[in-house]
Protein backbone atom coordinates (compact mmCIF):
# COMPACT_ATOMS: atom_id res chain seq x y z
CA UNK A 1 0.00 0.00 0.00
CA UNK A 2 1.61 3.73 -1.05
CA UNK A 3 1.46 6.84 1.25
CA UNK A 4 -2.11 8.29 0.16
CA UNK A 5 -4.39 10.88 1.67
CA UNK A 6 -6.34 9.63 4.56
CA UNK A 7 -4.10 6.50 5.06
CA UNK A 8 -2.24 6.18 8.96
CA UNK A 9 1.55 6.43 7.73
CA UNK A 10 4.47 5.28 10.04
CA UNK A 11 7.91 6.47 9.80
CA UNK A 12 11.25 6.11 11.42
CA UNK A 13 12.77 9.76 10.84
CA UNK A 14 15.87 11.79 11.65
CA UNK A 15 16.11 16.17 11.30
CA UNK A 16 18.37 17.55 10.91
CA UNK A 17 19.35 21.78 10.50
CA UNK A 18 21.34 23.73 7.80
CA UNK A 19 24.72 22.35 9.53
CA UNK A 20 23.30 18.80 10.02
CA UNK A 21 23.24 19.19 13.90
CA UNK A 22 20.60 16.41 14.82
CA UNK A 23 16.80 18.56 16.24
CA UNK A 24 14.80 15.49 16.51
CA UNK A 25 14.80 12.02 15.83
CA UNK A 26 12.55 8.45 16.25
CA UNK A 27 15.72 6.46 16.82
CA UNK A 28 15.41 4.80 20.06
CA UNK A 29 11.14 5.76 20.36
CA UNK A 30 8.59 4.19 18.30
CA UNK A 31 7.89 5.45 15.09
CA UNK A 32 5.93 8.51 13.98
CA UNK A 33 2.23 7.91 12.91
CA UNK A 34 0.23 10.31 11.72
CA UNK A 35 -3.15 10.44 8.99
CA UNK A 36 -1.94 11.38 5.84
CA UNK A 37 -3.49 14.62 4.23
CA UNK A 38 -4.75 15.85 7.34
CA UNK A 39 -2.16 18.92 7.96
CA UNK A 40 -0.77 16.81 11.04
CA UNK A 41 3.01 17.14 9.35
CA UNK A 42 4.47 19.75 7.53
CA UNK A 43 3.54 20.34 4.40
CA UNK A 44 7.13 20.02 2.76
CA UNK A 45 7.63 16.61 4.01
CA UNK A 46 3.95 15.17 3.39
CA UNK A 47 4.07 16.69 0.28
CA UNK A 48 7.79 14.01 -0.38
CA UNK A 49 5.89 10.94 1.29
CA UNK A 50 3.18 10.93 -1.17
CA UNK A 51 3.21 7.96 -3.24
CA UNK A 52 5.83 6.29 -1.51
CA UNK A 53 5.50 2.55 0.25
CA UNK A 54 6.97 0.49 3.17
CA UNK A 55 10.44 -0.33 3.32
CA UNK A 56 11.11 3.61 1.22
CA UNK A 57 14.15 5.52 2.70
CA UNK A 58 13.91 9.08 1.05
CA UNK A 59 16.31 12.39 2.01
CA UNK A 60 13.71 15.27 1.82
CA UNK A 61 15.25 19.18 2.25
CA UNK A 62 12.24 21.12 3.26
CA UNK A 63 12.34 24.76 2.56
CA UNK A 64 11.37 27.52 5.70
CA UNK A 65 7.81 28.30 3.49
CA UNK A 66 7.07 24.65 3.22
CA UNK A 67 7.64 24.09 6.83
CA UNK A 68 7.54 26.22 10.07
CA UNK A 69 7.27 29.06 7.52
CA UNK A 70 9.81 32.17 7.63
CA UNK A 71 10.50 34.48 10.51
CA UNK A 72 8.14 37.25 11.12
CA UNK A 73 9.76 40.52 12.71
CA UNK A 74 6.37 41.70 13.46
CA UNK A 75 6.63 38.22 15.96
CA UNK A 76 9.27 40.17 18.00
CA UNK A 77 8.18 42.39 20.55
CA UNK A 78 9.94 43.96 23.27
CA UNK A 79 7.57 43.55 26.85
CA UNK A 80 8.38 46.38 29.90
CA UNK A 81 9.21 44.09 32.48
CA UNK A 82 6.66 45.54 34.71
CA UNK A 83 4.03 43.79 32.80
CA UNK A 84 5.26 40.42 34.33
CA UNK A 85 4.80 39.09 38.13
CA UNK A 86 7.01 40.36 40.34
CA UNK A 87 8.31 37.32 41.70
CA UNK A 88 8.88 36.17 37.93
CA UNK A 89 12.34 35.42 36.32
CA UNK A 90 12.20 35.48 32.74
CA UNK A 91 15.38 33.49 31.10
CA UNK A 92 16.41 33.75 27.70
CA UNK A 93 14.94 30.60 25.98
CA UNK A 94 11.74 30.34 28.56
CA UNK A 95 8.90 29.51 26.34
CA UNK A 96 5.17 29.96 27.77
CA UNK A 97 2.09 30.40 26.46
CA UNK A 98 0.37 33.81 25.80
CA UNK A 99 -3.59 34.68 25.19
CA UNK A 100 -4.30 37.14 22.27
CA UNK A 101 -7.10 37.96 20.38
CA UNK A 102 -6.15 35.31 18.23
CA UNK A 103 -6.21 32.35 21.06
CA UNK A 104 -3.44 31.27 23.16
CA UNK A 105 0.04 32.03 21.43
CA UNK A 106 3.58 30.27 22.82
CA UNK A 107 6.22 32.46 22.68
CA UNK A 108 9.72 32.27 23.32
CA UNK A 109 12.19 34.88 25.49
CA UNK A 110 14.78 36.44 23.29
CA UNK A 111 16.43 38.77 25.48
CA UNK A 112 16.11 40.50 29.05
CA UNK A 113 17.53 43.44 30.94
CA UNK A 114 15.92 45.32 33.79
CA UNK A 115 13.49 47.12 32.22
CA UNK A 116 12.14 44.94 28.77
CA UNK A 117 11.52 41.26 28.29
CA UNK A 118 11.92 40.48 24.62
CA UNK A 119 9.76 37.98 23.43
CA UNK A 120 9.29 36.01 20.10
CA UNK A 121 6.08 34.21 18.83
CA UNK A 122 7.95 33.08 15.51
CA UNK A 123 8.22 29.13 15.98
CA UNK A 124 11.85 28.15 17.08
CA UNK A 125 12.16 26.31 13.49
CA UNK A 126 10.93 29.04 11.53
CA UNK A 127 13.27 30.61 8.60
CA UNK A 128 15.11 26.77 8.34
CA UNK A 129 15.37 24.67 5.91
CA UNK A 130 15.01 21.56 7.12
CA UNK A 131 16.83 18.19 6.34
CA UNK A 132 14.61 14.92 6.59
CA UNK A 133 15.89 11.28 6.79
CA UNK A 134 12.75 9.30 6.42
CA UNK A 135 12.16 5.51 6.06
CA UNK A 136 8.15 4.49 5.65
CA UNK A 137 8.08 2.14 7.83
CA UNK A 138 4.15 1.07 7.40
CA UNK A 139 1.30 2.28 5.39
CA UNK A 140 -2.83 1.05 6.41
CA UNK A 141 -6.34 2.52 6.00
CA UNK A 142 -6.95 4.94 8.89
CA UNK A 143 -9.62 3.93 11.38
CA UNK A 144 -12.91 5.32 10.93
CA UNK A 145 -13.78 8.55 13.25
CA UNK A 146 -15.48 7.23 16.18
CA UNK A 147 -19.06 9.80 16.26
Amino acid sequence: MQVASEKLVSIDYTLTDEQGNVLDTSNGRDPLSYVHGAGQIIPGLERALEGTSPGESLQVTVAPQDAYGVRDPNLVQAVPRDQFPEDAMPQVGQSFPVETDGGTLVVTVANVDEKTVVIDANHPLAGHELNFDVTVTDVRDAPAEQE
